[in-house]
Order: C-alpha cells, then sequence, then structure tokens
C-alpha cells in the first residue's frame, strides 16, 4: 500500500454490499478494510483495537434495519476513543429513515447499488479525508 493511499474502513451488515464498495473504491484508489456489524454486536471483533490497527482515514458506517437498534450500535462505535476525530461517512438503505435518526449534522448516503450512488459515496469520503484534521 503506498503512504499515499486513503483507507475506508467499511462497517456494513452485508458481506454482498461490502464486496460492492470494495470493488468500486479500489479503483478509486481507496484502500478498504472491513468489519460485519454483527461481528461488533456479537464482540466478535474488537473495534477499538480494529481501528488502532489499521487506522483509517474514513470510516463508512452502514446503519441497516432494524434502524434503532443499529443506529445505537453506530452511537456506541462512534463514541470510542479511536474513533476520536476521524471522519464518517454514513450509508444506508433508507437515507430518509436514518437521516431522522442521526440528525441534521450528518449526510446518510442511500446504497442501493446504482454506479450514481457509489460514485456519491466515493466523492463523500474523498472529501472527508481532505478535511481530515492532521495529526
Amino acid at each position: 500500500m503506498a503512504a499515499d493511499s486513503v483507507v475506508a474502513a467499511i462497517f456494513n451488515s452485508s458481506p454482498d454490499i461490502v464486496d460492492m464498495l470494495r470493488r468500486a473504491f479500489e479503483p478509486a484508489g481507496i484502500v478498504t478494510v472491513s468489519v460485519l456489524t454483527h461481528q461488533i454486536r456479537e464482540g466478535i471483533v474488537d473495534v477499538a483495537a480494529f481501528l488502532r490497527q489499521h487506522d483509517p482515514d474514513v470510516v463508512v458506517y452502514d446503519i441497516a434495519p432494524p434502524y434503532d437498534g443499529n443506529f445505537q450500535l453506530f452511537e456506541h462505535v462512534r463514541t470510542m476513543e479511536p474513533m476520536r476525530n476521524r471522519k464518517v461517512v454514513i450509508t444506508s438503505t433508507n437515507a430518509r429513515h436514518v437521516e431522522e435518526l442521526v440528525g441534521r449534522d450528518d449526510t446518510v448516503y442511500e446504497v442501493v447499488g446504482k454506479p450514481f450512488d457509489l460514485d456519491r459515496i466515493i466523492r463523500a469520503v474523498k472529501e472527508a479525508v481532505y478535511s481530515r484534521p492532521t495529526r
């Protein structure tokens, strides 16, 4: 991996969506690492250790149904120390509903597999990286 590579951590409930995002991100110069959200909920993956190990520039976090419970998991992850100062791009298959949960400060990008949707997510990841404070 080149020193100037962008690294995105994909947190998603669907292996198929993780694969789709990986295939879209890699040609755009975004290296991916991923965790399935059920692995976080079940304690299979230590999220803090994962974030320290991979040190992603941005986390692409999907909030899937059931939205309320998965939003609570997202909020838990978001408050962890290794998430401090880390940019997050939120995705969902129902952006309108999730926007009501997360509030006005966060944009939710809808993932339905259309190339336009993927281009918007790639752009959001790159914009998040450029706006990340230097360490």
